[in-house]
């Protein structure tokens, strides 16, 4: 069935999702003067690595996670990091930085010869691992979200790429667990519905 937008849900004048829970991350800052964006790139995470739901992300994204709460998280203490979006296992969306704002979701990166991914592109978190499959939810809310995006800055139309694509040998995200196929039957049924 095709993915159905919430008929109020827009990208509001000043670039945050209106359907979005917001939550702002102080990891951003502005893009280099007159750079489009041109460029989608898909992620995924989960803290502690596996398990989901918990407010570890938000927590990572603004720099208030507590690293006595987990091994993993003594590994990250420190880190300054965010992405635009978190699309959770339910589908709920959260965004963290305006998608005008450059969120520092790449690291080191590559895209048509382009370095600096974070300079023009927009970062979209799955809640997931490389290889536990993503939720028919997720699907949906990323199709919506990716439909949204293209409208508001055309420039994005055509260039989806996943982290391990931009950062290879570095980064495995959103790994061999997201279905790539399914994601673009179910942009075929939205963009001929």
């Amino acid at each position: 069935k095709k993915p159905k937008r919430p008929d109020d849900t827009c990208i509001t004048d000043d670039h945050w999702l209106s359907s979005a829970r917001r939550c702002p991350s102080p990891n951003q800052n502005t893009r280099p003067a007159g750079m489009p964006v041109s460029l989608v790139v898909v992620h995924g995470i989960s803290l502690p690595p596996g398990e989901f739901g918990g407010p570890y992300i938000d927590a990572l994204f603004t720099n208030s996670l507590d690293p006595s709460l987990h091994p993993y998280f003594l590994e990250i203490a420190g880190l300054k990091v965010s992405a635009h979006l978190l699309v959770r296992r339910d589908g709920q969306v959260v965004q963290y930085v305006p998608f005008d704002c450059r969120a520092w979701h790449a690291g080191m990166s590559c895209y048509g010869g382009q370095e600096n991914c974070n300079d023009f592109s927009i970062g979209i978190e799955l809640e997931g691992t490389d290889e536990i499959p993503y939720t028919e939810r997720q699907y949906e809310a990323l199709v919506m979200v990716l439909g949204l995006l293209e409208d508001k800055y055309p420039g994005t139309r055509g260039h989806l790429a996943g982290h391990s694509d931009i950062a290879p040998g570095r980064k495995t995200d959103p790994g061999p667990s997201f279905d790539w196929s399914h994601l673009h039957a179910l942009r075929g049924k939205e963009h001929s519905g």
